[in-house]
């Protein structure tokens, strides 16, 4: 069926979309996370590519019959497993729009509509974290892309340093680029520094126990011998919650001439409250930082954001294409596809845009903070359990405990234990390694969580320890 022939179907499919969602979203709160037994429906998407098709109206309803049923529910309150938020009702309709209107927001000229709302949205996310508004930034995918983003500036800095630009050159001949951090790297660092060339596995880690916190005596000898380098610093890991101390990382860039890059992915958020606000001290000191906005933003995915000191390090990183359709841009029409990896992009700013127009700073300081609360809450409810062991204080949202009982191999009991608790589906909570101990690291930043979301992880995890 040619698409022409369903133009009159548009009004038809949203609307059978807009009615599903309600029952979908009120159920959130109550349905498990996962049925496993629901996995049999996937079969329905799979076969042979149809020959005339059959319709939206019949597309979109297989979509939303298996979808609603197979689809982990990770939107909920009692996704636990990764540093995953659900979508806020503003941001959910925001990405409707952001799909009806379909604007090409890389550039002016395509769209001054998405790319002066994603320099609004910019402009409110670096007040909101409290960054200096002259900073550059580009909203990206993810945390990944925005952490490739801001150690492609690096590399283009680094470059310059030996005299050579990287974006017009490439790397061929330079030394590796040295990169120095914790044991608190995150993955998407060390895929970053791939693509970019460099090798995920190059960067020095610098340890000083088996937690990972950051060697700064080791730090400083390094960078006595590398000459230009860069520092990455990260701000809320993944295991604990911990953060590296950014502010003495930033002393020593600043005494060395070296890249100061703070991964925030979740962790930024810290600067909302004043009761974390001191975990990112020395983020403004920075060179580049990374965040999400799927995470505690609680904006749909894709989402993501860099930020850049000087704002021409974008600019000479991602720009400068020699293309003759592509009008020059000025400081008015920004052409953000120069400013970041992505050419062909979509208006993700406008979930970001609706989510801080609708609940403004006061009140992701308030989802903040509770989520806050209910950290707290699940560590001292783990504390108060004599078959559960905290392994690290709750610092922000995200809490680190294994269950225990005697006369067993613990490390194998919890491993089991994360299966089980997958397979059961309440609740949704991996495992992790943390101190060379197998242990459940739930992390808190859904807005729909409540106490009876703790309270039940608690009851399954205890439950599910027992039967093992």
């Amino acid at each position: 069926m040619d698409p022409v022939h369903d133009r009159d179907m548009a009004a038809d499919v949203l609307a059978d979309v807009a009615e599903a969602a309600p029952g979908y979203l009120s159920a959130l709160d109550t349905r498990p996370v996962r049925d496993a037994t629901s996995h049999a429906l996937l079969d329905g998407l799979d076969g042979p590519l149809p020959e005339d098709g059959h319709g939206s109206a019949d597309a979109v309803a297989e979509l939303l019959r298996i979808g609603t049923a197979a689809a982990t529910h990770s939107s909920g309150p009692r996704f636990f497993h990764f540093v995953v938020g659900g979508s806020t009702p503003a941001a959910m309709a925001g990405d409707w729009v952001t799909s009806l209107l379909d604007q090409l927001s890389g550039m002016w000229t395509a769209s001054a509509f998405a790319t002066t709302a994603e320099a609004v949205a910019l402009r409110w996310l670096k007040d909101l974290f409290g960054l200096p508004p002259q900073w550059g930034g580009v909203l990206t995918p993810s945390a990944t892309f925005a952490n490739l983003t801001g150690l492609a500036c690096a590399r283009q800095w680094w470059g310059e340093r030996h005299g050579i630009d990287v974006a017009a050159d490439g790397i061929a001949g330079l030394p590796r680029m040295p990169v120095i951090a914790s044991g608190y790297v995150h993955p998407s660092v060390r895929k970053a520094l791939q693509i970019l060339g460099f090798g995920r596995d190059t960067g020095q880690i610098l340890a000083r126990d088996e937690a990972g916190r950051a060697d700064l005596d080791g730090m400083r000898r390094a960078l006595e011998e590398t000459g230009p380098a860069v520092l990455v610093a990260c701000a809320g890991e993944v295991n604990a919650g911990d953060f590296d101390p950014v502010d003495a990382m930033a002393d020593l860039a600043a005494e060395h001439g070296a890249w100061l890059h703070v991964d925030g992915a979740f962790g930024l958020f810290a600067a909302l409250s004043p009761r974390t606000a001191h975990l990112v001290d020395g983020v403004t000191r920075a060179d580049s930082v990374a965040a999400d906005g799927h995470k505690w933003l609680n904006v749909p995915y894709e989402s993501g954001f860099a930020f850049v000191r000087e704002p021409r390090w974008l600019g000479t990183t991602f720009g400068s294409w020699h293309a003759p359709y592509l009008a020059p841009a000025d400081e008015t029409a920004v052409d953000y596809n120069c400013l970041g990896p992505e050419s062909s992009r979509r208006a993700r700013a406008l979930p970001i845009w609706a989510s801080l127009r609708a609940y403004g700073r006061n009140g992701h300081r308030a989802m903040v903070e509770r989520h806050l609360d209910l950290a707290e809450r699940l560590e001292f409810l783990v504390d108060q359990s004599p078959d559960l062991e905290l392994l690290a204080p709750a610092q922000l949202c995200v809490v680190c405990f294994r269950y225990t009982a005697p006369d067993r191999d613990l490390d194998a009991l919890n491993a089991a234990l994360g299966r089980a608790i997958l397979d059961d589906g309440r609740v949704y909570v991996g495992t992790t390694v943390y101190k060379g101990m197998t242990a459940l690291r739930p992390a808190i930043v859904n807005w729909r969580t409540t106490e009876e979301d703790i309270d039940l992880l608690v009851t399954v995890v205890r439950e599910l320890g027992a039967r093992l």
